[in-house]
């Protein structure tokens, strides 16, 4: 349906990629995947025509509706929730007003005052409008965006509400609810799981998986890429390479072709270098000029094999924490209640005793709203409890992660100069080491907070966490805005962490691989589950 043919891209004076070609054909389902910077989401921008290749063509097939859903949702106001979705659907919202618009000129006899001639042709377009309303599914319009809507957490209370009383998270759900509502031809999605916790995450996932239509999208959710894809196009070093198969699928593969490029990088560089003895030993003998003469054309009929850049990998060894007692949270009769703009109060938990114990690394679950940052929150002191009590455990030493907590970096500062303020007693050798650890290298180190973006942040607030002195860490979200590369630097930091800690993330793959128990918050209440994430699935499940 889409084809992309020997694209170039400059970006300035540097190249994105250089005669790149794939194919999105009916029904795919494509992963596209690449460091950050490397031109994913301009992939997209060429597709939809928001931007243009310096060489190459796109072809897209007639008629081909594409829908792309961005990060940047543009500007949503005048509208409710529900009137938005259904004006995202484009052509088919256009069919449908204008065939009310018909029907109410009719039934007021406004159609009356129209010559015989002007008549006719306001039905046949009526008729035309009908008939490609119903081929779009348009009668069928807007419940299929109040479906979609309460699929991604918008119930019917909030259907009617003004787009402007919704935070920038749920606009971007409104807005990735229009694309869904749409069914296009291609969905173009570029990170659709930011901002929505797993039941969304799942329901979202259940929804494209059933999906007809083809899909190209980046995501920084492994697990959600895994179930989804079956081909992935890799975006890095101005190439672009085609896989075929999911992300795990698409990892092992790619370390493979890497080692076969250095295995016939290696021989065809042991082949050159004897070529190349011979001649300089044998250039001066006219006894040996012919066969001298022969090797230097074949060294320059030679395609040259370029060895594949390096990957840097760190191993950073994090301070051994100071031990704490076993009791290392005890929590007796906690609730808490939120005061709402009425006055009144809104209960969010209630009840909650338990106890978390030294090494334990627990993941807090529930629904979107259930109080797990609240709960979090309570547990560090950022917000007093309505009942009940908290009590840390002797020689406890908190670590807690938040987004808010990004704010307390002092923009001003670069990279180095924070973690030096926040790591005193810390030698530059161990800073810098620190930095590499969480890909920060080179140039990296001297930018400004300031000018870093959501994810390089949390990348320097987790490595000044996980280097402190700490035994209990509390992580609200750590993984927002990271890419996957750095997912896994935080995933082996958090697994390495010789002390407890208490996670809320809607990443699955990196709860799969930390946790060894589970507090599910749900109607106001804590149950727990003595086993991993996985475990806490399967009892869901039969729930």
């Amino acid at each position: 349906m889409i084809q992309l043919s020997n694209i170039t891209k400059r970006q300035g004076s540097r190249i994105l990629y250089e005669n790149a070609s794939f194919l999105i054909r009916e029904g795919d389902r494509i992963g596209l995947v690449g460091p950050n910077g490397a031109g994913k989401t301009t992939i997209f921008r060429l597709i939809v025509g928001e931007d243009h290749a310096d060489s190459g063509q796109i072809i897209v097939q007639p008629n081909t509706v594409i829908g792309y859903f961005s990060q940047d949702v543009g500007e949503m106001r005048g509208c409710t929730a529900l009137e938005q979705v259904i004006a995202s659907s484009g052509k088919t919202a256009e069919l449908g007003t204008f065939i009310a618009e018909v029907e109410e000129q009719l039934a007021s006899g406004a159609t009356n005052t129209l010559d015989p001639e002007a008549f006719n042709a306001l039905m046949e377009r009526y008729g035309d409008a009908q008939m490609e309303y119903q081929q779009r599914d348009g009668y069928d319009l807007e419940s299929r965006a109040q479906a979609v809507l309460t699929g991604l957490g918008i119930g019917p209370d909030d259907y009617n509400r003004p787009v402007e009383q919704f935070s920038g998270g749920w606009k971007m759900r409104i807005a990735l609810a229009g694309i869904l509502t749409l069914q296009p031809d291609v969905l173009l999605m570029d990170e659709p799981t930011n901002h929505l916790d797993i039941e969304t995450i799942l329901w979202l996932e259940e929804w494209l998986q059933s999906y007809k239509g083809a899909i190209v999208m980046t995501s920084h959710d492994r697990e959600f890429m895994n179930r989804l894809v079956g081909r992935i196009v890799e975006i890095a070093h101005r190439q672009v390479t085609v896989y075929n198969g999911n992300y795990e699928y698409y990892l092992k593969e790619r370390e493979l072709r890497r080692e076969q490029q250095i295995a016939a990088h290696r021989r065809q560089q042991e082949m050159l270098s004897k070529e190349e003895d011979f001649i300089a030993k044998f250039a001066a003998r006219a006894s040996h000029a012919a066969q001298v003469q022969s090797r230097v054309k074949k060294l320059d009929k030679i395609d040259r094999i370029e060895a594949p850049p390096e990957t840097k990998t760190i191993a950073f060894e994090f301070p051994t924490p100071p031990r704490s007692g076993n009791d290392v949270v005890r929590m007796t009769g906690l609730g808490k209640q939120w005061a709402k703009d009425d006055g009144t109060m809104r209960p969010v938990f209630r009840g909650v005793t338990g106890v978390v114990e030294r090494l334990n690394k627990i993941a807090v679950t529930g629904v979107n709203g259930a109080g797990k940052s609240t709960l979090l929150k309570t547990i560090v002191g950022e917000t007093e409890p309505t009942d009940g009590m908290v009590a840390i455990g002797p020689s406890v030493r908190v670590g807690y992660f938040s987004q808010h907590a990004l704010d307390l970096l002092n923009p001003k500062n670069t990279v180095v100069e924070e973690l030096m303020g926040r790591l005193p007693d810390a030698s530059i050798g161990f800073i810098r080491n620190l930095l590499g650890a969480f890909l920060f290298s080179g140039d990296d180190v001297d930018k400004k907070i300031g000018i870093l973006s959501g994810g390089e942040r949390s990348r320097v607030l987790l490595a000044i966490i996980l280097a402190s002195p700490l035994n209990l860490l509390v992580l609200d979200e750590p993984t927002n805005h990271l890419d996957i590369e750095s997912r896994e630097t935080l995933l082996r930091a958090v697994q390495a962490f010789d002390g407890t800690v208490l996670v809320v993330s809607h990443d699955r793959h990196f709860l799969k691989e930390i946790v060894n128990r589970v507090f599910e918050i749900r109607d106001g209440e804590i149950r727990t589950y003595e086993g991993n994430y996985d475990y806490y699935l399967e009892k869901k499940a039969s729930l």
